[in-house]
């Protein structure tokens, strides 16, 4: 492992880091279409430059309370393996280069339910938990069908 340069987001009182090399844009959470019968943190789909992308409110995911409607909140935008997706978060604060003998995966096993938690940094005043877009794509429960809802829509786009 190196060191891990990333954007520091913010959720309930906790800070998250999404490694930069996953982080396509950071934009304001703009006009969202929604989606019936999807999973509860999908806030719809929103276009970002040509891209349909499926907003999840990672507030929602992580404390079961949305983030839209705070002054702050931002959607980063995330590349996974299949698609983009946007994660609404309280605040994106800053990009910050984690040292690598800061981070720890210790104390991480408490929270098998959230296998995209991959380490947290450990830093002087703050710590940081570091968070996989990856995996949370793969993870979270209703995934597959919003992957399958986005992919009909460029159909019926073209």
């Amino acid at each position: 492992m190196n060191d891990v340069k990333a954007v520091i987001v913010q959720c309930g009182n906790e800070e998250y880091a999404i490694p930069v090399e996953a982080v396509v844009s950071i934009e304001r959470l703009g006009q969202v279409n929604p989606i019936p019968h999807l999973p509860d943190y999908l806030l719809g789909l929103m276009r970002i430059r040509e891209e349909l992308v499926p907003i999840l409110d990672f507030e929602q995911i992580l404390y079961g309370r949305s983030a839209k409607g705070h002054a702050d909140a931002r959607v980063v935008v995330v590349q996974t393996e299949n698609l983009f997706i946007g994660l609404l978060v309280l605040d994106a604060k800053e990009i910050l280069d984690i040292p690598e003998n800061t981070m720890t995966s210790s104390g991480l096993m408490a929270y098998s339910r959230t296998p995209y938690f991959t380490t947290v940094a450990n830093l002087e005043n703050r710590m940081i938990t570091v968070v996989s877009p990856a995996i949370l794509s793969e993870t979270l429960t209703g995934m597959d069908d919003i992957h399958e809802y986005v992919e009909a829509q460029l159909v019926q786009e073209q």
